[in-house]
C-alpha cells in the first residue's frame, strides 16, 4: 500500500515515518527496524558516531538509500548546533541537519529561540533544517519563514513514552503552518502515532518507544501500520463528531 508522498526539501519521500538510531542495546537491530518500518529517513546523533572506528561505526549499520538526518544532539546554544551541523557535513553525512538545542537537563525542552538563530544560520549555508521544537504558533512561523523545510514540534517530552501531551498545539500547527509538521519526541505506542497522523500532521519521529519495546522489530511494523491508517484516515476525512445520538437506521418504515 502506497501513501501519497511527503515533499521534503527537494526529497519525495514514500513513508511518513522518520526512525531514530539510539537506545538500542545493539545497533544491528538498526537495518531490521529500518525495514520493519519502510522508513525513508534515519536520524543519528553525531557525537555517537566514530568516525576513526572502522571495526564498529554506527553509520555502518544505516542502509544504504536512506536519507541520514543528523541531529545536534547535545548542544547548548545556537553556535554549538551550527557548529555540529558544519562538522556533520563534512564528515560526508549530506545537507540535512535536525536542529536540536536543549540547555534545559530536567526535562530536556527544546530551547526555541536559540533554535531559530540556527535554522537562519544553516539555511543560509545551505542545509535542508529540520528544527526540533516546543510547540508554538508563533515561533513555529518564524522557524518556516527562516527556511525551515519543516518543523518538528514535540508531543510530549523526550523519551517519556506518554503520548500528545500537546495535541491542541499541534492542531493548531497543522491549520497554520504552511510547512510540513512532524511529531517529535513523546510517542509511546501505536494508537499515538495513528491519532497524530489523523490530526494531519506529515509525519512522525519515532525512537524510544520502538527500541525500548519488548520487541523492537514488531513495534516498528505496528507503528508502520498505525501510521498508515492515520493517514488514510486524514485523506479520506473523519466522521463528525455529535454530542448526541443519531440512529443507523431509520426509525419508521415498515413497522408502521
Amino acid at each position: 500500500m502506497t501513501l501519497d508522498a511527503l515533499l521534503i526539501g527537494s526529497k519525495s519521500l514514500q513513508s511518513r515515518i522518520f526512525t531514530g538510531s539510539g537506545k538500542y542495546g545493539d545497533d544491528a537491530l538498526i537495518p531490521k527496524i529500518v525495514e520493519a518500518a519502510e522508513c525513508d529517513v534515519v536520524t543519528v546523533a553525531l557525537r555517537r558516531v566514530d568516525f576513526e572506528d572502522k571495526a564498529h561505526n554506527l553509520l555502518q549499520y544505516i542502509p544504504k538509500g536512506k536519507i541520514l538526518l543528523p541531529n545536534t544532539s547535545g548542544a547548548r546554544n545556537a553556535d554549538e548546533a551550527v557548529h555540529i551541523a558544519r562538522l556533520a557535513r563534512a564528515m560526508g553525512c549530506g545537507d540535512w541537519i535536525k536542529i536540536e538545542v536543549i540547555n534545559d537537563q530536567k526535562y530536556l525542552l527544546p530551547d526555541n529561540l536559540e533554535t531559530l538563530r540556527a535554522t537562519e544560520q544553516l539555511v543560509k549555508e545551505g542545509f535542508t533544517v529540520l528544527p526540533y521544537m516546543s510547540p508554538d504558533l508563533s515561533m513555529a512561523k518564524r522557524l518556516v519563514e527562516a527556511g525551515a523545510a519543516a518543523v518538528m514540534p514535540l508531543g510530549a517530552p523526550i523519551g517519556t513514552n506518554r503520548g500528545l501531551e500537546t495535541l491542541g498545539m499541534l492542531k493548531i500547527l497543522v491549520a497554520e503552518i504552511k510547512a510540513p509538521v512532524i511529531v517529535d519526541a513523546g510517542l509511546g505506542a501505536p494508537s499515538h502515532a495513528a491519532r497524530a497522523m489523523e490530526t494531519g500532521v506529515s509525519a512522525v519521529l519515532l525512537n524510544t518507544a520502538i527500541a525500548t519495546s519488548e520487541d523492537p522489530v514488531k513495534m516498528a511494523e505496528a507503528f508502520k501500520y498505525a501510521v498508515r491508517a492515520g493517514r488514510l484516515a486524514w485523506l479520506a476525512g473523519l466522521a463528525a463528531v455529535s454530542d448526541r445520538a443519531l440512529a443507523t437506521s431509520p426509525l419508521t418504515g415498515f413497522l408502521g
